[in-house]
């Protein structure tokens, strides 16, 4: 071996030395050049954002916005999710803006589609399937945030499922007792994804999460429940059950579930680990976002993390890693 590749390779191991040490001081660096202390974990595919305005009182959230909010904690993607129904929202966010932000972002940005059910159109399930093939067109990746002010499995709400399995588009749905509603132990919920048995869902809101303890009045899915989690929760019988089910953690809704009983909240990641999805929900700038700390609370083998924080969105999406 010669002076010159002797040197080299000792230029080599040190300069590989000195990034370790690096990362041992700072150990979150993210894929796009920024480092960050206040990431942890990761990196993340987050199942859940908005953009533009959502609430009234509130700030737009930009495109800027969201990315750079995304470099300091370690989002590698971000799905943007449409808010199309009156109930969603204060303001209307429109499947364009999501199409639109992702194309000027292909690698950062996932967008989904939404109709509302209601919605007047013509031609009936072809009708309205052309409606959202136009999006899926376009590159849309998924139906949502599906957030209606209707029962979850009425008439109306059944045909958009319809269609979302047509054209192989997994429905991300809202569950309170105002959107989505059902009833204790969410049999409406039960139907659907019988009727739908190779369409993926993937819960979030009040009324799904609080749904992961048994013995829970109807009251309680409007809210967030405190205590401890009773056993024999309609979400474990549904996962049980239904192989299409999955959760998204986003919001407080997420958070809550997992935190009012910890134990009890360790032992649901470990178990649900292959269909569980990080999400945040985040819709605003300086959004206190509680999922990044959350996760790194919870004691959880590194692959069952991987999958949560990335691996089971980046499948079910079909997103490139």
């Amino acid at each position: 071996m010669n002076l010159q590749s002797t040197s080299r390779r000792r230029f080599l191991r040190q300069t590989f030395a000195a990034t370790v040490a690096a990362a041992a001081l700072d150990p979150v660096t993210t894929a796009f050049g920024r480092t960050s202390r206040a990431a942890v974990g990761g990196p993340y595919v987050d199942v859940h954002t908005h953009l533009g305005r959502t609430w009234n009182g509130d700030p737009p959230l930009t495109v800027k916005g969201l990315l750079e909010w995304m470099d300091t904690h370690n989002v590698a993607k971000a799905v943007v999710l449409p808010l199309v129904s009156p109930e969603s929202s204060s303001y209307l966010n429109l499947t364009e803006v999501a199409l639109a932000a992702a194309k000027a972002h292909p690698d950062r940005l996932v967008p989904f589609c939404c109709i509302d059910p209601r919605t007047s159109y013509r031609g009936g399930r072809a009708g309205l399937r052309a409606l959202l093939k136009e999006y899926v067109d376009q590159g849309a990746k998924g139906f949502g945030e599906h957030k209606v002010g209707l029962p979850i499995d009425e008439p109306r709400m059944m045909a958009a499922y319809e269609v979302c399995d047509d054209l192989k588009l997994p429905v991300l749905f809202h569950s309170d007792d105002l959107r989505g509603t059902d009833e204790s132990g969410l049999p409406g919920l039960a139907r659907v994804l019988k009727a739908f048995p190779h369409l993926p869902f993937i819960g979030h809101g009040p009324g799904f999460w609080a749904s992961i303890s048994g013995n829970l009045p109807k009251a309680d899915l409007g809210g967030y429940p405190k205590g401890k989690v009773f056993p024999g929760g309609a979400l474990d019988q549904l996962f049980d059950a239904h192989p299409n089910l999955w959760g998204d953690l986003s919001a407080g809704s997420g958070s809550n579930a997992l935190t009012r009983d910890k134990e009890f909240g360790q032992r649901f990641l470990l178990r649900r680990a292959d269909r569980l999805l990080f999400g945040t929900d985040y819709l605003k700038p300086g959004q206190d976002v509680p999922q990044f700390e959350l996760m790194a609370s919870f004691d959880l083998p590194a692959d069952v993390r991987a999958k949560i924080e990335r691996g089971n969105a980046t499948t079910l999406l079909k997103l490139s890693e």
